[in-house]
């Protein structure tokens, strides 16, 4: 099952995990080199011992197959998980001239005063995004992340280019997708952590391998879970294959130190079954619109919410 899994991974991050300090300044504790599979045929793998919002890992997932780099369309979408790396540009630029918001992924957890300050200053940022297009191409834009890579790494297309080889060359080891650029790593807000992906198709049934970088256990692995498997799912579909395994591979894997509690609680919840997918029919992944991918039966324990190191 694809709680137990996740679980035995936070397991073994807390008991043999070594304390590393990170770039965010918060610590962690940190495994290398460590694999989940998951069986797409048994339900699709979002994470019940913690409600996950699907409408977040969909939107981002159909932002990146778009190749879009702006928060706007996620802003549009109620999704906010980019908006701190956008906020950091703006707050940071000479054009800003509100309260100071150094660290305010910090001190907006410590103090009560700063964080009515930073949520006053991320609504109005929000809001300028999505109503001054200026400052939305500036302000909102992320640099040469995901979707930029996907669609365009120097100028090729790579997620068009690997649908059609497992089109018409099912058999090729080389069914691969690259974030990682090493000549435009610099000009991303975020340097992609899942930075690599296979496809491989056997016995009609169409694989992902992902390898990651760097894994934030508690907030983006279940995140990534989901988005990748989620990504298997549509191009089976539009490629005419069923569904075989997603292969989650990661290098650091990581729980920040103010997140053990957190991981604990969720350890603690006993799984439900897993949901399905609700598709609309559509030809290319290309194509497709939030209302055409829902979950179905998903049954979760509660959120929990942790803080976000930027």
């Amino acid at each position: 099952m694809a709680d137990r899994q996740y679980l035995d991974l936070c397991k073994e991050i807390l008991e043999k995990g070594t304390q590393k300090s990170d770039r965010t300044g918060v610590g962690t504790k940190s495994i290398f080199g460590y694999q989940m599979k998951f069986d797409l045929t048994k339900g699709f793998p979002l994470l019940t011992t913690k409600k996950v919002n699907f409408n977040l890992v969909w939107s981002e997932l159909l932002w990146f197959i778009k190749g879009d780099t702006n928060i706007k369309f996620l802003l549009e979408n109620k999704n906010n998980i980019w908006n701190e790396w956008a906020f950091k540009k703006w707050v940071e630029s000479d054009e800003y001239n509100g309260p100071n918001m150094t660290d305010f992924g910090h001190k907006s957890l410590i103090d009560t005063d700063f964080n009515k300050q930073y949520k006053e200053q991320m609504s109005l940022f929000k809001e300028r995004i999505l109503n001054d297009e200026e400052f939305s191409d500036k302000y909102g834009n992320l640099g040469n992340v995901y979707g930029k890579q996907w669609r365009n790494f120097n100028g090729v297309d790579q997620l068009k280019n690997v649908v059609e080889q497992i089109k018409t060359n099912p058999n090729s080891r080389r069914l691969i997708v690259s974030s990682w650029n090493p000549a435009e790593v610099d000009t991303m807000a975020l340097p992609p952590c899942h930075s690599l992906f296979q496809f491989y198709v056997n016995d009609r049934k169409l694989s992902c391998q992902l390898y990651q970088r760097s894994g934030d256990v508690f907030l983006g692995v279940p995140f990534n879970i989901a988005s990748y498997s989620l990504l298997t799912i549509l191009i089976a579909k539009e490629c005419g294959l069923e569904v075989g395994e997603f292969v989650h591979t990661l290098g650091d894997a990581h729980i920040y130190n103010n997140h053990f509690d957190q991981v604990k609680e969720q350890m603690s919840r006993t799984p439900f079954p897993l949901p399905s997918l609700e598709i609309a029919d559509f030809e290319s992944i290309f194509d497709l619109k939030i209302e055409d991918v829902k979950v179905v039966d998903y049954e979760s324990h509660p959120f929990i919410k942790a803080p976000i190191a930027v």
